[in-house]
């Protein structure tokens, strides 16, 4: 058990508390207020000035599975000569010692979503993870996480690459999703009768269970999807097959913010701190997530790491504060609405009793870039302090 006494708490679901203290016993968070009394002899934290958040989140990542300066080794983001892939798990490439998660430690960021890569159709399935861990399966908040799917230019451009022939249009690309689904579908209707008459014959299929998985609403479907056109296509596809979807990116998601809002479709949105390397960022702007979010689409902001570094999600953040996001949405974006858009937010996002105590200590206002974080807690476990 331990305090953090007399801290600024952003606390997310019950405002700002001025000068307020947390208390942690095991991996949660035991009572949080501005008169909790402090039992005698436990590790008692003064955090006198400083501002304590809820650990930040990262709704899309390729962390563990994509890991920078090694050439080829760990680098395990796409299945390259993979068209559909829906049976890949992440969770089965992440290398918990990629120094990128320890980079997000030093971030604030405790918890995150890795996902395959974006040259496949079908990537494959995401996992959501804490950023802390020896083994990788400890770490899990769920499994899966979602089915990544890609729109757009990366199949396209993969396909000619591989001189493979399909898809190299966009309409090719929806034709395989809807080729894939109405199998998932058909996969299903076997499955339910063999339940139901198990002198039947029946093969299981990895590839057909992982849709079936997205088709029964057990996870979402997570659509890669920068050009609104895209955008469009891949809710056209989730409404004829009644799948639950989240926009991954959504780089022209403003110039369809109502199409979005009204069917209460969430979004990770970015990275917008980078160049406009491919003919989809064109158009990005700093003020999509403002857009998105007046409308009432329920944002994240993400770093699509390693393409920006994780650390630098805090830049998302301040970039997109400074482009009319208010901080209070802006803190939501990367704490208790990624969270929810995550799948795990009856567990972090928030500090609130019963919450995993995943917290940050920082010096000043986490919208000032001059701020330090000074400690990060993850699971009530101490796991970076300043030096």
């Amino acid at each position: 058990m331990f305090a953090l006494r007399s801290g600024k708490i952003y606390t997310v679901t019950n405002g700002i508390m001025e000068k307020g203290t947390v208390l942690v016993e095991g991996a949660h968070i035991l009572a949080v207020g501005e008169q909790v009394p402090i039992p005698e002899g436990i590790c008692d934290y003064d955090v006198t000035g400083r501002v304590i958040t809820p650990g930040w989140i990262d709704c899309h990542t390729h962390l563990g599975i994509a890991v920078e300066g090694t050439g080829s080794y760990g680098n395990d983001k796409n299945e390259v000569d993979m068209s559909l892939g829906p049976h890949l798990r992440a969770l089965d490439g992440i290398n918990p010692e990629d120094a990128g998660l320890r980079d997000a430690r030093c971030g604030g960021i405790t918890a995150v979503i890795v996902t395959p890569g974006s040259e496949n159709v079908i990537g494959g399935l995401s996992v959501a993870i804490k950023t802390a861990g020896q083994v990788v399966d400890d770490m899990v908040l769920r499994q899966p996480a979602g089915l990544k799917v890609a729109f757009g230019e990366n199949p396209k451009l993969k396909a000619m690459q591989r001189q493979s022939g399909s898809p190299s249009t966009r309409m090719g690309i929806a034709a395989l999703l809807r080729e894939q689904f109405v199998k998932g579908q058909n996969y299903l209707l076997r499955r339910e009768k063999h339940r139901q008459d198990p002198q039947g014959a029946f093969e299981r299929d990895l590839a057909l269970e992982a849709l079936a998985g997205v088709l029964t609403g057990e996870y979402p479907l997570r659509a890669h999807a920068h050009a609104a056109e895209d955008i469009m296509t891949a809710i056209r596809i989730a409404e004829e097959f009644k799948i639950p979807l989240v926009l991954e990116h959504a780089t022209e998601g403003d110039k369809v913010a109502d199409e979005i809002a009204k069917r209460r479709i969430p979004c990770s949105i970015g990275p917008t701190l980078t160049a406009r390397v491919k003919v989809e960022l064109e158009n990005r702007r700093y003020a999509t997530a403002t857009v998105l979010q007046r409308a009432g689409v329920k944002i994240a902001l993400v770093t699509d790491h390693p393409i920006l570094p994780v650390n630098a999600l805090r830049m998302e953040v301040v970039m997109a504060i400074s482009h009319g996001l208010t901080e209070e949405a802006a803190l939501r974006a990367v704490t208790l609405d990624a969270a929810d858009i995550m799948g795990v937010s009856g567990r972090i996002g928030s500090i609130e009793k019963g919450k995993d105590a995943d917290l940050v200590i920082w010096s000043g206002s986490p919208f000032d870039i001059y701020s330090r974080i000074e400690k990060v807690f993850i699971s009530g476990r101490l796991v970076y302090a300043a030096d």
